[in-house]
């Protein structure tokens, strides 16, 4: 039981090791996309920046301002 418990276990891990490494490789792949909408579209991209700031600085204060009147 034991060799059959160890054996799943070096699979799952090796399951895992391929599902992380083939993740990090589309995560480098949707990467080079946004450096290369940015390059090609900085205006936009600025916006979309600023726009992404301000509605976590928005969600950041809400729950800030939430939690004092608790």
């Amino acid at each position: 039981m034991k060799k059959q418990v160890e054996a799943m276990k070096k699979r799952v891990q090796q399951v895992a090791a391929k599902e992380l490494k083939r993740a990090k490789d589309e995560m480098a792949k949707a990467a080079k996309k946004v450096e290369e909408y940015i390059k090609k579209n900085p205006e936009k991209a600025a916006v979309v920046a600023a726009g992404i700031g301000a509605a976590v600085g928005a969600a950041i204060t809400a729950l800030v301002t939430r939690k004092k009147k608790k």
